[in-house]
């Protein structure tokens, strides 16, 4: 009988008792004219990812999220989406989350703001958009082996994707995680309209940095949605997540 009163309480107990969240972020996921296909990818991923390694998702499409407080999340995740379309009210809320020790991590389309739009969050990712040439495979090397983005990756990795050009017009300091080599596809194979230009050696894809009194984590890879199903990248963006989130795993 004492048996069977043992079993009912471990049962009654709730799942927080077995598995309690480390942490919790925020994804926002905003769909766009040319990136909407790959939610429904990338929420099951990262929710399996999140399940996997015992933190907490709260995954939206909505920006009115930015009206309620956000200082319960460890980190806000912006996934391909257009930051510009957050309200002023919006872009206030997060700039005091940033200020008071929030953390951002900025993923691919995410990067992309118009120049003078909002400066603030231009200099929070660090390089400003110049154009993106067509999808390509090319090279992806290791910038920073001692950063939890790149231990689920080789040190030379064949990708494709839309290998963003960026300027520097504020004049940031990163720390670069991943390049892409150059002279393993054609910088100027763009789409009609865009300007041509290269980067030469140093063509930053994913890079880190502190920004406020956070942290920021940004990766350009990203595009098209199975790259939500392949466990390289889904490791990629978990070291940023959990780095992001945390401050932790970076080896010096």
């Amino acid at each position: 009988m004492v048996r069977v009163f043992a079993a009912l309480f471990c049962i009654c107990l709730p799942a927080t008792t077995w598995a309690e969240d480390q942490f919790k972020v925020l994804v926002i996921a905003t769909p766009s004219k040319y990136h909407y296909e790959y939610i429904p990818v990338a929420r099951e991923s990262l929710e399996r990812l999140a399940r996997l390694h015992a933190f907490g998702i709260t995954w939206t499409s909505d920006p009115g999220v930015f009206d309620s407080d956000l200082h319960q999340y460890a980190a806000v995740v912006f996934l391909n989406t257009p930051a510009e379309q957050l309200s002023e009210a919006q872009r206030a809320h997060f700039e005091d989350y940033m200020r008071t020790g929030g953390n951002a991590m900025v993923v691919h389309r995410a990067a992309i703001i118009p120049p003078k739009a909002w400066p603030w969050y231009e200099k929070l990712v660090g390089r400003s958009f110049i154009n993106h040439p067509m999808i390509q495979t090319a090279v992806v090397t290791v910038a920073d082996k001692a950063f939890p983005a790149t231990f689920g990756v080789p040190d030379r990795w064949i990708w494709s994707d839309e290998f963003y050009v960026t300027a520097n017009p504020y004049d940031v300091r990163i720390n670069p995680v991943l390049r892409v080599d150059e002279a393993s596809y054609d910088p100027t194979r763009i789409w009609p309209g865009q300007v041509r230009k290269r980067m030469g050696e140093d063509h930053p894809e994913a890079w880190f940095r502190d920004y406020e009194k956070g942290r920021v984590f940004v990766t350009l890879l990203g595009h098209t949605p199975d790259m939500y199903r392949d466990e390289r990248y889904l490791q990629h963006l978990l070291g940023g997540i959990y780095w992001t989130a945390t401050g932790l795993g970076r080896q010096h």
